[in-house]
Order: C-alpha cells, then structure tokens, then sequence
C-alpha cells in the first residue's frame, strides 16, 4: 500500500497510507478531522554510489561517434552462406 502526502488548510502537511482507488480520494486531518486534498511532491530517491548522477559544466549533450570497422569484416560475414539452416531454399 502506498504512501501519499495530504495538505490541511490548518494544519499542514500530512502521510497517509492508502490504497492506489483511495488515493485521490480526499483524506481527513489527524489532528483537526477537516477534510485535506493529495499533492504531488517528487520522491525521496537517494542515488548512492555509482548511481549518482553527475552534472557536467557543460549542459550540451555530446557527439559520439561510431568507430571505423574493418570493410574486409563485412564480406567475410557474408562469405559463409548467411543462413545455413535454409539450405533447401
């Protein structure tokens, strides 16, 4: 069952687990039982290790490029018959 966060015009900011049907249902405040609306805030996702993201200087996305192959390597590919298991066709 997730959790999700609710405002209170009173009160303030509240968690509430619920079901994913009841989630945009509206909830009443623990402290003052008035009606509170769901809101959106992002995840409390940590990146760790070699998961965290690193930011450049420089925002613009790079070129890269793919490496020269050999032409020689594609004509042997084909040299052998390509499919050997249609040998009837």
């Amino acid at each position: 069952m997730p959790l999700y966060e609710f405002r209170c015009n009173s009160c303030g900011i509240f968690d509430e687990w619920r079901t994913m049907n009841d989630s945009s249902n509206p909830a009443n405040c623990p402290d003052c039982q008035e009606s509170a609306k769901r809101i959106f805030s992002i995840p409390g996702v940590q990146l760790n290790g070699n998961l965290r993201l690193h930011k450049t200087a420089n925002s613009e996305p790079q070129l890269v490029t793919k490496p020269a192959t050999d032409p020689d390597l594609k004509t042997r590919a084909k040299s052998h018959g390509g499919r050997p298991w249609m040998l009837g066709h």
